[in-house]
């Protein structure tokens, strides 16, 4: 198996599918003859041609009314926003237009359009580029949100969200672009949507995270390690669908559990897993559900503001302590 970094592992999935269904084409600002702001997909329309890697204006809210139109015609489109904070402005289109096509029509008519989500800090973007807005869309019924953290979940998540019928959000960790690398499948190796990984096997406490953080929770872990701290770490993978099984299995193995994101805290997604854990296996739990996260402000600019504000390997370790009921004495 070749090694990827995670930017070429999607480029990797969107040249395939585009080579084996024609009807499968990318859209958005700079993605033809620029080949996109991060380089996705350049040569692209060298490879494939401008009528399926369509420049288009800065308008996402036109971008994703494109792609709805075109997916109700029989097409499959995957539409780049160039960066995830700007998904709002096509908020109407995904939430109260696509996520309910399919419920509106009886099933008539579905919508299988991908929207990718350059998110994340780390970058030194500030308040416009370093957002996670995953969480307001796993609120709305009709989508389907994935959060790969890894070069092969990136390449194989996006292949399984291009063939899905549903609406996807594809958020893609932009600190993860050139920095994650690893093995990737050649050919389909489709990760379906709604299946969890664990990624690390551990007794002691449960370390539940999705996207970049699980890079964070990997490094705690290895931290907690040498003080003979056991961490099993969930990669979530899909916040929607979820894979409940998977978090209430490790929880009710661990007893203990930590979840982290970055994501801000209040009304993240971490909140559901929280109630979700409360509500099913409260009984197993030996100490408190502890969260991770970013702060509740707009993301600083400034580096050793971002650093505070966003979680980090050492930020677990000390929710792993407060949850095992064993805090160092400072």
């Amino acid at each position: 198996m070749p090694e990827l970094t995670y930017i070429d592992a999607i480029t990797s999935a969107l040249r395939e599918e585009m080579a084996r269904d024609d009807r499968v084409f990318v859209l958005g600002e700079d993605v033809g003859a620029y080949g996109g702001a991060f380089g996705v997909t350049k040569g692209f329309v060298e490879e494939f041609g401008f009528y399926r890697c369509l420049d288009t204006p800065i308008s996402e809210s036109l971008i994703i009314g494109a792609a709805i139109g075109s997916a109700m015609m029989g097409f499959r489109p995957v539409a780049e926003m160039q960066f995830a904070d700007f998904i709002s402005c096509g908020f109407d289109q995904i939430c109260n237009q696509a996520a309910s096509l399919r419920y509106r029509y009886d099933g008539r008519v579905n919508c299988p359009i991908v929207v990718r989500a350059p998110s994340g800090g780390n970058v030194r973007g500030g308040p416009y580029h370093s957002q996670n807005p995953e969480g307001w869309f796993c609120h709305t019924p009709g989508l389907k949100v994935v959060v790969p953290a890894f070069p092969d979940d990136a390449k194989g998540l996006l292949k399984a969200a291009i063939r899905d019928d549903d609406p996807v959000l594809y958020f893609e960790n932009k600190y993860l672009y050139r920095r994650a690398k690893g093995e990737v499948t050649e050919g389909d190796g489709l990760v379906p949507l709604g299946k969890a990984r664990v990624v690390r096997e551990g007794a002691d406490v449960s370390l539940i995270a999705y996207g970049a953080a699980v890079h964070h929770a990997i490094e705690a872990a290895d931290k907690l390690a040498e003080k003979g701290i056991e961490c099993e770490i969930v990669d979530l993978r899909t916040l929607v669908p979820l894979d409940k099984e998977a978090v209430l299995a490790s929880v009710r193995k661990t007893s203990h559990v930590v979840i982290v994101h970055e994501d801000w805290q209040r009304c993240g997604f971490g909140a559901e897993i929280a109630a979700i854990i409360a509500e099913e296996a409260i009984d197993s739990l030996d100490g408190p559900v502890v969260r991770v996260a970013s702060q509740d402000t707009p993301i600083p600019f400034a580096p050793v503001l971002e650093a505070a504000h966003l979680p980090n390997a050492d930020k677990i370790v000390a929710a792993v302590h407060k949850t095992l009921r064993d805090e160092p004495v400072s």
